[in-house]
Protein backbone atom coordinates (compact mmCIF):
# COMPACT_ATOMS: atom_id res chain seq x y z
CA UNK A 1 0.00 0.00 0.00
CA UNK A 2 1.16 3.53 -0.79
CA UNK A 3 0.31 6.22 1.73
CA UNK A 4 0.74 9.93 1.07
CA UNK A 5 0.36 11.81 4.33
CA UNK A 6 -0.21 15.57 4.30
CA UNK A 7 2.46 16.09 1.63
CA UNK A 8 3.36 19.55 0.32
CA UNK A 9 6.01 20.77 -2.12
CA UNK A 10 6.77 24.28 -3.37
CA UNK A 11 9.19 25.58 -5.97
CA UNK A 12 10.16 29.14 -5.05
CA UNK A 13 6.76 30.77 -4.39
CA UNK A 14 4.67 28.24 -6.33
CA UNK A 15 2.86 25.51 -4.40
CA UNK A 16 3.07 22.47 -6.69
CA UNK A 17 1.52 20.07 -4.14
CA UNK A 18 -0.57 21.40 -1.27
CA UNK A 19 -1.30 19.16 1.76
CA UNK A 20 -2.23 16.02 -0.16
CA UNK A 21 -3.52 12.93 1.62
CA UNK A 22 -3.97 9.85 -0.54
CA UNK A 23 -3.97 6.05 -0.12
CA UNK A 24 -3.37 3.65 -3.01
CA UNK A 25 -4.31 0.03 -2.45
CA UNK A 26 -2.51 -2.95 -3.92
CA UNK A 27 -3.83 -4.91 -6.89
CA UNK A 28 -5.76 -2.01 -8.48
CA UNK A 29 -5.03 0.32 -11.35
CA UNK A 30 -4.96 3.82 -9.89
CA UNK A 31 -5.52 6.68 -12.33
CA UNK A 32 -4.21 10.12 -11.36
CA UNK A 33 -6.01 12.68 -13.51
CA UNK A 34 -5.21 16.37 -13.93
CA UNK A 35 -4.28 19.09 -16.37
CA UNK A 36 -0.68 19.84 -17.29
CA UNK A 37 0.68 21.75 -14.32
CA UNK A 38 -1.80 20.30 -11.84
CA UNK A 39 0.97 18.61 -9.84
CA UNK A 40 0.83 15.03 -11.12
CA UNK A 41 4.51 14.75 -12.05
CA UNK A 42 5.66 16.40 -8.83
CA UNK A 43 3.54 13.98 -6.80
CA UNK A 44 4.91 10.97 -8.71
CA UNK A 45 8.48 12.17 -8.19
CA UNK A 46 7.87 12.43 -4.46
CA UNK A 47 6.26 8.98 -4.46
CA UNK A 48 9.35 7.60 -6.19
CA UNK A 49 11.79 9.40 -3.87
CA UNK A 50 13.29 11.56 -6.62
CA UNK A 51 12.49 14.74 -4.68
CA UNK A 52 11.87 15.28 -0.98
CA UNK A 53 8.56 16.76 0.22
CA UNK A 54 8.77 20.08 2.06
CA UNK A 55 6.41 18.56 4.62
CA UNK A 56 4.52 15.32 5.09
CA UNK A 57 5.62 11.80 4.23
CA UNK A 58 5.31 9.20 1.47
CA UNK A 59 5.26 5.55 2.57
CA UNK A 60 5.50 2.42 0.42
CA UNK A 61 4.50 -0.76 2.26
CA UNK A 62 5.13 1.00 5.55
CA UNK A 63 8.60 2.27 4.55
CA UNK A 64 9.49 5.94 3.95
CA UNK A 65 10.53 6.37 0.33
CA UNK A 66 13.06 9.18 0.25
CA UNK A 67 16.66 7.97 0.46
CA UNK A 68 15.52 4.40 1.12
CA UNK A 69 16.93 1.74 -1.25
CA UNK A 70 14.72 -1.05 0.10
CA UNK A 71 11.55 0.95 -0.52
CA UNK A 72 12.69 1.98 -4.01
CA UNK A 73 13.12 -1.65 -5.04
CA UNK A 74 9.35 -2.00 -4.73
CA UNK A 75 8.55 0.26 -7.69
CA UNK A 76 9.70 1.33 -11.16
CA UNK A 77 9.16 4.96 -12.18
CA UNK A 78 8.53 5.75 -15.86
CA UNK A 79 9.00 9.48 -16.35
CA UNK A 80 7.14 11.49 -18.99
CA UNK A 81 10.43 11.59 -20.92
CA UNK A 82 12.20 8.32 -20.00
CA UNK A 83 15.94 8.54 -19.39
CA UNK A 84 18.37 6.21 -21.15
CA UNK A 85 22.16 6.17 -21.12
CA UNK A 86 23.87 7.97 -23.99
CA UNK A 87 24.44 5.64 -26.98
CA UNK A 88 22.76 2.76 -25.11
CA UNK A 89 20.67 0.05 -26.73
CA UNK A 90 17.93 -2.06 -25.03
CA UNK A 91 20.46 -4.74 -24.06
CA UNK A 92 22.57 -2.15 -22.24
CA UNK A 93 19.56 -0.88 -20.30
CA UNK A 94 18.48 -4.41 -19.40
CA UNK A 95 21.97 -5.17 -18.02
CA UNK A 96 21.83 -1.99 -15.96
CA UNK A 97 18.43 -2.73 -14.46
CA UNK A 98 19.49 -6.27 -13.60
CA UNK A 99 21.92 -4.69 -11.12
CA UNK A 100 19.19 -2.44 -9.68
CA UNK A 101 16.24 -4.85 -9.45
CA UNK A 102 17.14 -8.38 -8.28
CA UNK A 103 13.97 -9.84 -9.84
CA UNK A 104 14.57 -8.39 -13.31
CA UNK A 105 13.49 -11.08 -15.82
CA UNK A 106 15.62 -10.82 -18.97
CA UNK A 107 13.71 -13.61 -20.69
CA UNK A 108 10.41 -11.76 -20.27
CA UNK A 109 12.02 -8.51 -21.42
CA UNK A 110 13.45 -9.90 -24.65
CA UNK A 111 10.22 -11.77 -25.37
CA UNK A 112 8.19 -8.55 -25.10
CA UNK A 113 10.86 -6.65 -27.04
CA UNK A 114 10.42 -9.05 -29.97
CA UNK A 115 6.62 -8.87 -29.80
CA UNK A 116 6.75 -5.07 -29.96
CA UNK A 117 9.21 -5.14 -32.86
CA UNK A 118 11.97 -3.28 -31.02
CA UNK A 119 15.53 -4.19 -32.05
CA UNK A 120 17.62 -5.15 -29.02
CA UNK A 121 20.92 -3.75 -30.38
CA UNK A 122 19.60 -0.60 -32.04
CA UNK A 123 20.70 2.67 -30.43
CA UNK A 124 17.84 4.08 -28.36
CA UNK A 125 18.62 7.63 -29.48
CA UNK A 126 17.40 6.59 -32.95
CA UNK A 127 14.01 5.49 -31.54
CA UNK A 128 10.88 7.60 -31.95
CA UNK A 129 9.14 9.06 -28.89
CA UNK A 130 6.56 6.27 -28.95
CA UNK A 131 9.23 3.56 -29.23
CA UNK A 132 11.09 5.02 -26.25
CA UNK A 133 7.87 4.94 -24.24
CA UNK A 134 7.33 1.30 -25.22
CA UNK A 135 10.87 0.39 -24.22
CA UNK A 136 10.52 2.09 -20.83
CA UNK A 137 7.29 0.20 -20.17
CA UNK A 138 8.85 -3.16 -21.10
CA UNK A 139 11.83 -2.50 -18.83
CA UNK A 140 9.42 -1.61 -16.02
CA UNK A 141 7.38 -4.79 -16.47
CA UNK A 142 10.49 -6.99 -16.67
CA UNK A 143 11.82 -5.46 -13.43
CA UNK A 144 9.02 -7.37 -11.65
CA UNK A 145 8.45 -4.62 -9.10
CA UNK A 146 5.29 -4.51 -7.04
CA UNK A 147 4.34 -1.03 -8.26
CA UNK A 148 4.83 0.84 -11.54
CA UNK A 149 4.54 4.64 -11.55
CA UNK A 150 3.63 5.91 -15.02
CA UNK A 151 3.78 9.61 -15.93
CA UNK A 152 1.77 10.18 -19.13
CA UNK A 153 2.74 6.66 -20.21
CA UNK A 154 0.20 6.36 -23.03
CA UNK A 155 1.06 9.76 -24.52
CA UNK A 156 2.82 9.13 -27.83
CA UNK A 157 1.54 5.57 -28.24
CA UNK A 158 -0.73 4.71 -31.14
CA UNK A 159 -4.07 3.00 -30.29
CA UNK A 160 -2.78 -0.50 -31.08
CA UNK A 161 0.30 -0.15 -28.87
CA UNK A 162 -1.83 1.44 -26.14
CA UNK A 163 -4.07 -1.60 -26.05
CA UNK A 164 -1.02 -3.85 -26.10
CA UNK A 165 0.40 -2.13 -23.01
CA UNK A 166 -2.95 -2.33 -21.23
CA UNK A 167 -3.07 -6.07 -21.98
CA UNK A 168 0.42 -6.53 -20.52
CA UNK A 169 -0.59 -4.63 -17.38
CA UNK A 170 -3.72 -6.78 -17.00
CA UNK A 171 -1.68 -9.97 -17.43
CA UNK A 172 0.96 -8.89 -14.89
CA UNK A 173 -1.73 -7.92 -12.40
CA UNK A 174 -3.37 -11.35 -12.71
CA UNK A 175 -0.10 -13.26 -12.47
CA UNK A 176 1.70 -11.43 -9.66
CA UNK A 177 -0.53 -8.66 -8.33
CA UNK A 178 1.32 -5.73 -9.92
CA UNK A 179 -0.15 -2.31 -9.11
CA UNK A 180 0.11 0.39 -11.81
CA UNK A 181 -0.32 4.07 -10.88
CA UNK A 182 -0.96 5.99 -14.08
CA UNK A 183 -0.92 9.80 -14.30
CA UNK A 184 -2.59 11.37 -17.33
CA UNK A 185 -4.13 14.63 -18.45
CA UNK A 186 -6.54 12.65 -20.64
CA UNK A 187 -9.47 11.10 -18.82
CA UNK A 188 -10.54 9.07 -21.85
CA UNK A 189 -7.21 7.20 -21.95
CA UNK A 190 -7.96 5.62 -18.58
CA UNK A 191 -11.63 4.82 -19.18
CA UNK A 192 -11.18 1.09 -19.69
CA UNK A 193 -8.30 0.31 -17.35
CA UNK A 194 -8.70 2.09 -13.98
CA UNK A 195 -10.23 0.66 -10.82
CA UNK A 196 -9.73 3.78 -8.72
CA UNK A 197 -9.36 7.37 -9.90
CA UNK A 198 -8.02 10.50 -8.23
CA UNK A 199 -8.49 14.02 -9.59
CA UNK A 200 -5.72 16.51 -8.83
CA UNK A 201 -6.09 20.25 -9.47
CA UNK A 202 -3.80 23.10 -8.46
CA UNK A 203 -1.76 20.80 -6.25
CA UNK A 204 -4.68 19.36 -4.30
CA UNK A 205 -6.77 16.21 -4.63
CA UNK A 206 -10.39 17.10 -5.40
CA UNK A 207 -11.66 13.56 -5.58
CA UNK A 208 -10.40 10.03 -4.96
CA UNK A 209 -12.94 7.25 -5.39
CA UNK A 210 -13.39 3.67 -6.48
CA UNK A 211 -14.67 3.72 -10.06
CA UNK A 212 -17.10 0.82 -9.63
CA UNK A 213 -18.54 2.46 -6.54
CA UNK A 214 -19.06 5.70 -8.45
CA UNK A 215 -20.74 3.85 -11.30
CA UNK A 216 -23.08 2.04 -8.91
CA UNK A 217 -24.06 5.22 -7.07
CA UNK A 218 -24.82 7.45 -10.07
CA UNK A 219 -27.44 6.58 -12.69
CA UNK A 220 -28.48 8.19 -15.94
CA UNK A 221 -32.09 7.78 -17.06
CA UNK A 222 -33.79 8.66 -20.33
CA UNK A 223 -37.57 8.63 -20.33
CA UNK A 224 -40.72 10.01 -21.92
CA UNK A 225 -43.72 10.52 -19.65
CA UNK A 226 -47.30 9.90 -20.84
CA UNK A 227 -48.43 13.14 -19.22
CA UNK A 228 -46.75 16.32 -18.00
CA UNK A 229 -44.69 15.66 -14.89
CA UNK A 230 -42.71 18.02 -12.69
CA UNK A 231 -39.58 15.91 -12.48
CA UNK A 232 -38.12 17.75 -9.50
CA UNK A 233 -41.29 17.16 -7.47
CA UNK A 234 -41.68 13.59 -8.74
CA UNK A 235 -38.15 12.69 -7.66
CA UNK A 236 -38.31 14.51 -4.33
CA UNK A 237 -35.91 12.96 -1.83
CA UNK A 238 -33.52 11.85 -4.54
CA UNK A 239 -30.36 13.86 -5.30
CA UNK A 240 -30.64 15.11 -8.89
CA UNK A 241 -27.23 15.95 -10.34
CA UNK A 242 -28.33 16.92 -13.82
CA UNK A 243 -31.64 17.39 -15.60
CA UNK A 244 -32.13 18.00 -19.32
CA UNK A 245 -35.19 18.04 -21.56
CA UNK A 246 -35.27 17.93 -25.34
CA UNK A 247 -38.82 17.89 -26.64
CA UNK A 248 -40.57 15.19 -24.62
CA UNK A 249 -37.33 13.30 -23.79
CA UNK A 250 -36.02 13.76 -20.25
CA UNK A 251 -32.42 12.90 -19.40
CA UNK A 252 -31.86 12.67 -15.65
CA UNK A 253 -28.62 12.00 -13.79
CA UNK A 254 -29.23 11.12 -10.15
CA UNK A 255 -27.25 9.84 -7.20
CA UNK A 256 -28.92 6.53 -6.47
CA UNK A 257 -28.60 2.79 -6.96
CA UNK A 258 -29.96 1.16 -10.10
CA UNK A 259 -32.70 -0.73 -8.23
CA UNK A 260 -33.77 2.43 -6.41
CA UNK A 261 -34.09 4.29 -9.71
CA UNK A 262 -36.10 1.48 -11.34
CA UNK A 263 -38.44 1.27 -8.32
CA UNK A 264 -38.96 5.05 -8.35
CA UNK A 265 -39.86 5.20 -12.02
CA UNK A 266 -42.15 2.19 -11.75
CA UNK A 267 -44.59 4.57 -10.05
CA UNK A 268 -44.84 6.76 -13.18
CA UNK A 269 -46.64 6.24 -16.47
CA UNK A 270 -43.90 6.32 -19.09
CA UNK A 271 -43.92 5.74 -22.83
CA UNK A 272 -40.19 5.07 -22.73
CA UNK A 273 -37.78 4.39 -19.86
CA UNK A 274 -34.13 3.29 -19.90
CA UNK A 275 -31.23 3.29 -17.42
CA UNK A 276 -28.01 4.02 -19.32
CA UNK A 277 -24.38 3.31 -18.35
CA UNK A 278 -22.28 6.40 -17.61
CA UNK A 279 -18.84 6.98 -19.02
CA UNK A 280 -15.97 7.88 -16.71
CA UNK A 281 -16.14 11.39 -18.13
CA UNK A 282 -19.83 11.75 -17.24
CA UNK A 283 -19.26 10.43 -13.72
CA UNK A 284 -16.45 12.89 -13.10
CA UNK A 285 -18.43 15.79 -14.52
CA UNK A 286 -21.30 14.94 -12.16
CA UNK A 287 -19.08 14.45 -9.11
CA UNK A 288 -17.00 17.61 -9.57
CA UNK A 289 -19.88 19.91 -10.50
CA UNK A 290 -21.42 19.08 -7.12
CA UNK A 291 -18.36 20.52 -5.34
CA UNK A 292 -18.23 23.58 -7.57
CA UNK A 293 -15.71 22.60 -10.27
CA UNK A 294 -16.27 22.32 -13.99
CA UNK A 295 -14.20 19.31 -15.07
CA UNK A 296 -14.87 20.11 -18.72
CA UNK A 297 -12.60 23.12 -18.29
CA UNK A 298 -10.14 21.26 -16.04
CA UNK A 299 -9.30 18.14 -18.04
CA UNK A 300 -11.61 17.87 -21.04
CA UNK A 301 -11.16 21.26 -22.64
Amino acid sequence: MIEIRNVSKSFENIAAIDHVDLSIKEGNVFGLIGTNGAGKSTLLRMMSGVIRPDSGEVMVDGMPVFDNVEAKQQFFFIADEPYFFANANPEDMAKHYMTVFPQFDAEVFYSYLEKFGLERRRKINTYSKGMKKQLAILLAVAAKTKYIFCDETFDGLDPVMRQGVKSIFASEMDERGMTPIIASHNLRELEDICDHVGLIHKGGVLLSKDLEEMKCNIQKVQCVFKEDVNVQDALAGMEILKLEKRGSLHTITARAGREEIIAKFACFNTLFFEVLPLSLEEIFISETEVVGYDIKNLILG
